[in-house]
């Protein structure tokens, strides 16, 4: 069955260290970004939440925290709402020092059954518009001499999904991105990280539940459980901190409870014969 979701995109910036003022969260409304949104407004973080529908009450939990929280809407697969969206974030707080790309749209379809209007939408949501934003980020953060951009992918780079061609492509290409984005912006006091976490129990409550899967799926992660977003969250907050982390760059951190370590999944040649037919 064909399914689809977006989570995140989100932006944030730091001013004074240790603590970061007026940061931006694009796409923060749920899962990971959600959880990012929280962790930097907990340390005094001004978050700008930007998807297609930000939720109100993620919003209201950022300034309950004690700190503003900008609302976008957006579709970050359109290049132009992107670079919108930057400016917009800019223009409210004032600058922009820590940027965090977690777009994403996932389609499960075959590789024989791949159509190009599916193949664009997760393209250009996942990786696209991470090149767009942080083209718009990245002059903003050279004028200032100092930013910090965390790149969420995804621990599918390490071994491949069936029927998942189209994000694996999205978020193995976001690794080589960000490894260009290293080289070329660290002369220019600008860091750049990715986070690569695996999926999570709140995207797999149904499968835990199911008696045949979920023993065989909590069986396949080292640590013997899923993980909750705000685990991501706190590393996340840590990657961006210029306090903790000033020396950190290039790296891609796992999340994953073990997760990758896992032998590669094989489908029966049957099955396999099935999806493609």
């Amino acid at each position: 069955m064909n399914c689809a979701w977006l989570v995140s995109f989100c932006c944030i910036t730091i001013t004074e260290v240790p603590v970061p003022r007026g940061d931006t969260v694009i796409g923060g409304g749920r899962g990971i970004g959600r959880a990012i949104a929280l962790a930097l407004a907990r340390e005094g973080a001004h978050v700008a939440i930007a998807s297609r529908d930000p939720e109100q009450e993620t919003v209201q939990e950022i300034e309950a925290l004690g700190v503003k929280a900008l609302r976008l809407s957006v579709d970050v697969s359109n290049e132009e709402q992107v670079v919108r969206m930057v400016r917009q974030t800019i223009d409210v707080f004032g600058h922009l020092d820590m940027f965090v790309n977690n777009a994403g749209h996932h389609w499960h379809e075959p590789v024989t059954k791949m159509t190009t209007e599916n193949w664009m939408k997760t393209i250009n949501t996942n990786l696209s518009a991470c090149i767009w934003a942080c083209r718009e980020v990245a002059q903003h953060m050279i004028a200032r001499r100092r930013g910090s951009i965390l790149i969420v992918a995804s621990t599918i780079q390490f071994n491949p999904g069936y029927k998942e061609s189209a994000y694996r492509v999205s978020k193995v290409g976001l690794k080589a991105y960000a490894e260009t984005l290293t080289l070329e912006l660290g002369p220019l006091g600008i860091r750049v990280n990715v986070l690569s976490p695996t999926q999570l129990a709140a995207n797999l409550e149904k499968a835990v539940a199911d008696p045949t899967l979920g023993p065989a799926l909590l069986e396949s992660v080292a640590l013997r459980r899923l993980g909750d977003p705000d685990e991501c969250g706190a590393i996340a907050a840590v990657l961006l901190s210029d306090k903790v982390s000033s020396y950190i760059t290039g790296a891609d951190v796992v999340v994953d409870g073990g997760f990758k370590l896992r032998p590669l999944t094989l489908v029966p040649q049957e099955e396999i014969m099935t999806m493609n037919l």
